[in-house]
């Protein structure tokens, strides 16, 4: 694969509009939290998709106040006004159904036929003709709201889970898929708590003649119960937490045929409590492919099983390894020869991409390099390519790629340094890139199927009347590993001087932190607003993070917070170097597992830090899920020194700065007892803590008390640096 020159990486990207606009104002909390999503993102069409493999297209967009459905085609220059939401409000009310606010999420259910559900189960569809929409609405009856909804291929069925159960709607009709009177059997959701990139639990196979889904057992899992603080008295409400070591659910995959109404189980090997994920389907609907993972998750197989009778043919690929391996993604089918599918795997380091026949037999590779697939778009309709992403020039950037489906190289299509989000019609012909860079806010292109690009949509810098701060992508070595970090530097900022710097870190799993993105990668404006109050903010990704190949993320196994901790470390006294931070007056802030992180450091390395904010820390991770934990920790049977290692309650006593910490009283994914062990540990050890809990919230604060939180960590930092 060509090279690429790494100017924004060689040489740091700063950006400084300072003289180019009256830039007199300053971020407040509430603009730096709910504006980085609305009017301070840069500018982009709220949402847009193809509506075949010709070109044609559409965008929704705000125009003087009110939204419009657009019209373009790829080689075409100008989009046309097609529908408005008034319009749309108009047929609804027609039918006397509830107006919207704004139009719904869309999706592709056949040629030009745009579909969605709107609450309680109404099948809303838009069939795009020459010159006027053509609307439907088709209603089911049913009890409460449909949740869940899969669409099949052709778009006139829906399947949908109501509470635990699953159903079709067929016509007007809700028809039951399972009639479960236990809530702990659930039907047609995701399961083992989305790990192994599952994210729904319905999948329609090709041609719409039949569904896979899910039915998840949960009666072995113990209950944990979640305090419902509303309600006078408060009331328990009990969800099913597995937790290390302990009983997990049963997951088994169901066939449904909507023409017969008969449902049959895949008969798959192993223990009841291992994994099924990526499940995908042949193109003539007469196999079902999955990956069973055990439960100690180092032997995967991808299995094919019958449709008519589930019961397994082959064995297809199995992988082995002595940390853990971890499926993420279904076997994707090629188009013309049928017997072929690409599979993902890390087994050689780094997630590349392998050409396999239905029989096992490995073709040849389609991808390789000390680099990672990010995401595979798909292959066109003659099979001649296969269109992915990957950080290839760069760990920081995104481009998007092609491999020949013959063997060959992998090719470059986007040339610009920075990450290339693409969107691709259903035969990879034609693709929306959205581009941004660390100077660049964005650029919404679409290429025709000659793979020309055309510039629909160029956002300005929506913080040009902002005081400007400094902000900048770099890396340092550390133990043999090159770092990536970003760097904010305050408003007028003299490099003499002395600034506090706070740490922001996650430093986890599946994370990927500092990307060639605007604002490099910094989720809201908070980084931003504290860097304009005199702040040098930092963030660097160490070992154990994502999208750097399989050592870099497994350098963490069976030890948690040790490597992380260490990079961490090796990032202050990068910092400390710059000769501009103030090593006195050193913050650092973390959520989750960087609430975990941020802990670890202030305990295992007192006096580093002179103030801290962990959010919804993990404390033990004896108490987190069962699917995440043993992968990265083993059971805490197996790995006890580790566990008792990561461990912070019996570190309490080594704080010596000021934490606050925060934790949502409903969280379910950290749940409230980590922090509440650590508060009573601190309590009998006489140890100060600060601690702030967020009643009715799970494990992330959102709507507006999200302000208030960030509006709690800036005080805290500002009152103690």
């Amino acid at each position: 694969m060509p090279k690429f020159k790494l100017l924004l990486l060689l040489v740091p990207a700063m950006f400084s509009l300072k003289g180019l606009f009256a830039q007199d104002k300053y971020l407040s909390n509430d603009e730096a939290i709910t504006g980085a999503r609305t009017f301070l993102a840069p500018r982009n069409y709220l949402q847009y998709g193809f509506l075949n493999t010709k070109g044609k297209f559409f965008a929704i967009d705000t125009i003087k106040g009110a939204q419009q459905m657009l019209i373009g085609e790829t080689d075409k220059k100008s989009l046309s006004p097609y529908v408005s939401l008034k319009e749309l409000n108009k047929f609804l009310r027609s039918n006397k159904t509830d107006t919207l606010a704004q139009f719904p999420q869309w999706k592709l259910t056949g040629k030009e036929i745009l579909s969605c559900l709107l609450p309680p189960c109404k099948l809303l569809q838009c069939k795009m003709d020459e010159k006027k929409p053509a609307f439907s609405l088709r209603i089911c009856k049913t009890p409460e709201a449909a949740s869940n909804p899969e669409f099949s291929p052709d778009g006139n069925k829906v399947a949908f889970t109501l509470r635990n159960n699953l159903y079709l709607m067929q016509d007007t009709l809700a028809i039951p898929v399972s009639t479960e009177n236990d809530p702990d059997i659930i039907y047609g959701q995701a399961v083992h708590r989305n790990e192994f990139g599952i994210n729904k639990g319905i999948f329609w196979s090709p041609a719409g003649t039949y569904f896979a889904f899910y039915k998840m057992d949960q009666r072995m899992v113990k209950n944990y119960p979640i305090t419902n603080w509303s309600e006078i008295p408060a009331s328990a409400e009990n969800t099913k937490y597995p937790m290390a070591g302990d009983a997990s659910h049963q997951v088994s995959i169901g066939i449904y045929a909507p023409l017969t109404r008969t449902v049959i189980y895949l008969q798959t090997p192993g223990e009841p409590d291992q994994y099924l994920t990526n499940i995908s389907w042949s193109p003539d609907e007469k196999f079902v492919f999955v990956a069973l993972l055990n439960r100690k998750q180092n032997h995967m197989q991808l299995i094919s099983f019958h449709v008519q009778t589930g019961k397994p043919l082959l064995t297809l690929i199995e992988e082995r390894n002595e940390k853990y391996v971890e499926p993420q993604h279904p076997a994707l089918f090629l188009n013309r020869n049928k017997d072929l599918f690409i599979w993902q795997s890390s087994a050689d380091g780094f997630n590349h991409m392998y050409l396999y026949d239905q029989r096992g037999a490995l073709v040849r590779r389609l991808s390789t390099g000390n680099w990672e697939v990010t995401k595979v778009l798909g292959v066109d309709a003659d099979d001649r390519y296969v269109y992915f992403i990957a950080n290839a020039s760069s760990a920081l950037n995104r481009d998007f790629c092609r491999s020949p489906i013959n063997g060959g190289p992998a090719e470059f299509i986007s040339t610009a340094e920075g990450t290339h989000n693409i969107k691709a019609d259903a035969d990879c012909k034609n693709f929306f890139d959205w581009y941004q860079s660390s100077t660049i806010p964005g650029i919404l292109s679409v290429y025709n199927a000659s793979l020309k690009p055309q510039v629909l949509i160029q956002s300005d810098n929506m913080l040009k009347s902002y005081v400007p701060v400094g902000m900048k992508l770099g890396s340092f070595t550390h133990a043999g590993n090159t770092l990536y970090y970003r760097l904010f530097t305050p408003a007028s900022f003299d490099s003499t001087k002395k600034y506090p710097a706070i740490v922001y870190l996650y430093n986890g799993p599946h994370v990927q932190s500092v990307t060639n993105t605007w604002l490099g990668g910094a989720a809201n404006l908070w980084f931003h607003r504290m860097a304009q109050q005199g702040y040098v903010v930092f963030t660097v990704d160490g070992r154990g993070s994502d999208n750097r190949g399989r050592d870099f993320e497994q350098a963490t196994f069976r030890n948690l917070g040790v490597v992380e901790s260490e990079d961490q470390l090796a990032g202050i006294e990068f910092l400390k170097k710059t000769g501009y931070v103030d090593e006195k007056r050193l913050g650092i802030f973390g959520w989750s597992y960087g609430g975990f992180m941020t802990t670890t450091l202030m305990t295992d390395h007192p006096g580093v830090f002179k103030a801290g904010v962990a959010g919804g820390p993990v404390i033990d991770w004896k108490w987190y899920e069962v699917m995440y934990t043993e992968r990265y920790m083993d059971t805490p049977e197996e790995n006890p020194e580790g566990y008792e290692r990561s461990s912070l309650l019996p570190k309490a006593d080594k704080l010596k700065d000021r934490l606050l910490m925060i934790h949502g009283t409903d969280d379910d994914v950290v749940v409230w007892q980590h922090s509440l062990k650590f508060v009573k540990t601190c309590v009998s050890k006489g140890i100060l803590l600060d601690y702030f809990v967020y009643p009715g919230h799970k494990h992330n604060v959102n709507g507006k008390d999200r302000v208030h939180l960030y509006n709690m960590v800036s005080s805290y930092f500002m009152d103690h640096l």
